[in-house]
């Protein structure tokens, strides 16, 4: 069962299921053969040496030419992996430099719909480390573990943060409320992240398992969701300095909405 783990996982790195059964056969046994490792890896011997040939070509498997035989052993994991990453990030790099002055970021009134909560929070990330002047945020704690250092290198480079917290995970920069528990139940935000920058551009996102997102730069839209947020902050700063007096002579309906 590991195995086939293993050998998903390397395959999904570029190698070929031969060439991933060999180098986890001499993960196991090395120094050895082509005829051992043909017999450990459980491929053709006709195939093996075609397999190592590849490997060595790749750097990830030594070869030793001695008098009766010639012996193979595979690199480190630890150096193949970071060989693998180095050339991965660069290749990233090297793409973003060559595809972004391709893109034009669209100016329109549409609503963008997506899936996928790693998505929502990749175009949540976008928002935030674009942003240049100010962010409006509703967020879960789920959300502040994920954005926490895009949103702290946003404020360190003097973006204004308002940001309403539906759990109880710590946050400091900016102005920051905690939404009262009922009231986040009532109107459905146990799960929803919303994003606004810049008054400019608007993303919201439902549900963590399933996650559903929309994003727009629709003017309208932009400011309904930024008033949203603007109201619930100042709603909870007006909260924060009623006594219990006054708080009394609201209907028993609204109090329970106010207190967590």
């Amino acid at each position: 069962m590991e195995n086939t783990h293993l050998l998903e996982q390397l395959t999904a790195l570029g190698l070929t299921e031969y060439e991933a059964r060999v180098y986890l056969a001499l993960l196991t046994e090395y120094p050895a053969t082509g005829y051992q490792i043909s017999k450990l890896a459980g491929i053709p011997r006709s195939m093996v040496y075609e397999a190592l040939g590849r490997l060595e070509g790749r750097g990830a498997v030594l070869k030793s030419v001695e008098e009766k035989a010639t012996l193979y052993r595979p690199i480190s994991p630890a150096i193949l992996l970071d060989r693998y990453e180095r050339e991965a990030r660069e290749r990233a790099e090297t793409l973003r430099t060559q595809l972004m002055p391709l893109f034009h970021h669209e100016e329109s009134d549409r609503l963008w719909n997506f899936s996928g909560r790693r998505e929502a929070l990749a175009a949540a990330r976008d928002l935030i480390e674009s942003a240049q002047h100010e962010l409006m945020l509703v967020m879960t704690d789920a959300d502040v573990e994920a954005l926490y250092p895009a949103l702290a290198a946003a404020h360190e480079r003097g973006v204004a943060l308002g940001v309403i917290l539906t759990g109880e995970a710590p946050f400091s920069f900016g102005q920051v409320v905690r939404h009262p528990k009922r009231e986040t139940e009532l109107h459905g935000m146990v799960e929803t992240l919303i994003v606004v920058a810049d008054e400019h551009e608007f993303l919201i996102a439902s549900g963590h398992l399933a996650t559903t997102a929309t994003v727009t730069t629709n003017r309208n839209m932009v400011l309904i969701a930024r008033q949203f947020i603007w109201m619930e902050l100042f709603a909870q700063r007006i909260f924060a300095c009623l006594g219990e007096d006054l708080l009394a002579r609201l209907d028993p309906e609204d109090r329970q909405v106010l207190h967590s």
